[in-house]
């Protein structure tokens, strides 16, 4: 049977895994098993998918990023290059912790910056967006622009990545899109 998806020779892909259709791994790669990975991904070079990581679709990853056990992206996620992920609080190497591993979830249309480092159990938001080289170091809400060390919200972002101005409450983006903020809320109307 053969593949609908692709894998550059140099890369890995241990069984059971499961890739959807039109998605791209590219040089020196490593994809983990028991991996979920959506339609129409791309991979990029030297990236590590650590066992049971699940990927929506349309998922973009740039080289460097390791994706460890526990992270969840949902679709149209972009990790940024060198991005890091952690998976445990207290690391200790001659202590096995796998049993504590945190979960972490990406939410719908993220974008997480190059160099930025994410501590395990905090969750991003739909459509937020994290500046390069930040650390995250609890819940980013949706559509929040978050920046530094710790990342601290600094805006909000809309839907296509523009920095939203609210007056009043409301903003319009120049692509069109509508937002309410309520109490630090923000919604698309």
């Amino acid at each position: 049977m053969e593949k609908d998806y692709f894998v550059h020779e140099s890369s890995y892909v241990d069984e059971p895994c499961k890739i959807g259709k039109g998605t791209k791994i590219w040089h020196f790669s490593h994809i983990m098993q028991d991996c979920i990975i959506g339609e129409n991904c791309n991979i990029g070079q030297n990236v590590v998918i650590s066992p049971k990581v699940v990927l929506g679709n349309n998922v973009k990853i740039q080289n460097n990023v390791s994706v460890y056990t526990g992270v969840k992206c949902e679709d149209d996620v972009f990790l940024g290059p060198s991005c890091v992920f952690t998976n445990v609080i207290n690391p200790r190497s001659h202590v096995s912790r796998k049993s504590e591993y945190r979960e972490t979830i990406l939410g719908k249309g993220c974008s997480i910056g190059a160099n930025s480092t994410i501590v395990c159990g905090h969750n991003i938001g739909k459509y937020a967006l994290v500046g390069a080289g930040s650390v995250v170091t609890k819940d980013v809400p949706d559509y929040a622009l978050v920046k530094g060390n710790p990342a601290r919200v600094s805006g909000y972002v809309c839907n296509c990545g523009e920095k939203l101005n609210f007056e009043n409450g409301q903003a319009v983006c120049k692509c069109g899109r509508k937002y309410i903020n309520k109490n630090d809320k923000i919604e698309e109307i």
